[in-house]
């Protein structure tokens, strides 16, 4: 057995952890009596990864690219494959994934499988409006090809299935044309929420990427950084250096706590309005700032880290998110990874895909148990009220009435799910 943690180190759990590493064999390798899960880098923050007391498939192992269609940009691939080695492979030749979160260092298999979204859901999507197909061993044995127009009901399960509906072995993915690796950004400060959603609905238009950070303790409007990117035709240059450093312990405290988040929050807004404005930004410091920083969830200190991210309708967002970043203020918890942004009108193209129409406000809080988990609880009044969800990503403690009421195909979803197939998540909110 081996211990396993998921990324907001909130415990380790014993795992029976088994390698898949031949795509041929992986329906074989999965038959068995207990239930397993399959498990690619562990960056989900709380337990949508984690199977304790049963087995884990692990798929870094399947990470064989197949073939690549240079003209129309489609890609096939296993589902280990991680999307900063798609980026390297395919940028220099001219394309790049649609979607991508704010880490590359995940698979294509949990990208599937958490519908993954980016900075650009008004343009592209999510993560699954960009795949055309896909393979899923299945414990008993069998393998389904799916995908938007074949089995297409296989593949709105699978995508954003949590993993559920089977292991994803391959996929075929759909590239978009750039120029280059680079980026015409523009960093805009904001004074209120009002002024958020101003420069936000503005931004759609000539902007492919809107994202905000937000000062979740200033008190009254709430100020923030509007960040806005679209790939730019600027001709090449040298390729930023970067520096890679790990934190390189767990200290005995979480780093973030009431002395240092409110200075450090100031000094980052001032810091970057004073940088504001234009400029031309390589694309990995702008989709992924924290890559760079290995092993940051460790300045958590011990008890490890929630991230809390909802998604509310456009029409309450504005009284939702101000009622959230009040609650917030008040209870003395705080994030400096507090990110604000709104989703597009589109359609999820999975049954438990969270992206919807609508304003999706994220936050890292440090474990402090019950007064943390008590402040979840209003925020969860607030985000039901309103008629929202919470994302299984990101999430360890969500209730299941909250869930049930947040994904109204999840009905619908349970014909789908692979009855030799669990994690720490499922048998929370689903009972098995």
């Amino acid at each position: 057995m081996t211990t396993v943690t998921s990324w907001g180190r909130l415990g380790s759990w014993e795992h029976d952890v088994l390698t898949l590493n031949d795509r041929a064999s992986v329906a074989d390798q999965i038959a068995g009596a207990r239930t397993g899960l399959a498990h690619g880098m562990g960056r989900s923050y709380g337990d949508v990864c984690l199977n304790p007391g049963n087995v884990l498939w692990k798929t870094t192992a399947l990470d064989h690219f197949i073939a690549f269609d240079e003209v129309h940009g489609r890609i096939i691939c296993e589902a280990g494959v991680l999307l900063r080695d798609i980026q390297r492979l395919a940028v220099p030749r001219g394309w790049m994934l649609p979607v991508t979160p704010g880490t590359q260092l995940v698979t294509v298999g949990g990208a599937i499988a958490n519908d993954v979204h980016g900075k650009n859901h008004h343009v592209f999507g999510s993560f699954g409006d960009n795949v055309h197909r896909l393979t899923l061993a299945r414990t008993d044995g069998t393998q389904i090809e799916c995908g938007p127009d074949k089995n297409a009901s296989w593949f709105a399960a699978t995508v954003g299935g949590l993993g559920l509906t089977g292991v994803i072995t391959t996929a075929e993915l759909q590239l978009r044309r750039v120029s280059g690796p680079w980026l015409d950004t523009e960093t805009v400060p904001y004074a209120s929420l009002d002024e958020f959603f101003e420069i936000a609905d503005s931004s759609e238009v000539d902007w492919e990427h809107t994202v905000s950070w937000i000062d979740c303790l200033s008190t009254g409007n709430h100020r923030g950084l509007f960040m806005r990117g679209s790939p730019s035709k600027v001709a090449d240059r040298p390729a930023p250096k970067s520096r890679t450093r790990t934190m390189p312990f767990v200290p005995p405290v979480s780093l973030v706590n009431s002395l240092t988040l409110r200075p450090f929050n100031m000094t980052y807004f001032h810091v970057n309005k004073w940088k504001a404005g234009h400029g031309i930004v390589h694309y990995e410091p702008f989709f992924y700032p924290l890559d760079n920083l290995h092993e940051w969830n460790r300045m958590y200190g011990p008890r490890g880290f929630y991230q809390y991210q909802s998604v509310v309708p456009r029409a309450v967002g504005r009284d939702a998110v101000q009622a959230m970043l009040q609650e917030i203020a008040r209870s003395g918890e705080g994030s400096f990874l507090a990110v604000l942004k709104t989703f597009g009108e589109r359609v999820a193209p999975g049954m438990l895909s969270f992206p919807k129409p609508g304003v999706t406000l994220a936050l890292d809080f440090p474990n402090r148990g019950v007064k943390t988990t008590a402040l979840f609880e209003r925020l969860d009044a607030i985000v039901r009220g309103a008629g929202g969800r919470l994302y299984p990503a990101k999430d360890a403690r969500m209730p299941r009435d909250l869930f049930e009421s947040g994904y109204a195909r999840l009905t619908e979803f349970l014909a789908y799910r692979d009855p030799g197939i669990s994690s720490a998540l499922s048998r929370r909110l689903m009972g098995h």
